[in-house]
């Protein structure tokens, strides 16, 4: 990976001058979409940005684990996570399948 991940103020700059819009238009814009997401994911357990991917919750089942220091069984519990499903376009345009 060459360089550094874009920023938000870089990015809000982006789409500011791309959608001929204030940054504090952008800002707002960019904000809005964040909370929607969580706010949707929250609520309905998925969130889809078209193009891009998808953020779903899912459960994850109790299981056993280890503590790597002392070797001793652990139980792990049951919990709740995020994910993110890249969208296959998305994928395919930034690594191409072999075939």
């Amino acid at each position: 990976m060459a360089g550094k991940p874009m920023t938000k103020a870089q990015l809000v700059s982006l789409v500011a001058e791309k959608a001929a819009l204030t940054k504090a238009a952008a800002s707002g814009i960019l904000d809005l979409l964040a909370t929607t997401a969580v706010a949707e994911t929250k609520k309905k357990g998925q969130f889809v940005i078209p193009g891009i991917g998808k953020t779903v919750k899912s459960a994850r089942k109790a299981r056993k684990g280890r503590n790597p220091q002392t070797g001793a069984t652990i139980k792990i519990p049951a919990k709740t996570v995020v994910k993110f499903r890249v969208a296959k376009a998305f994928k395919d345009a930034v690594v191409p399948s072999k075939k």
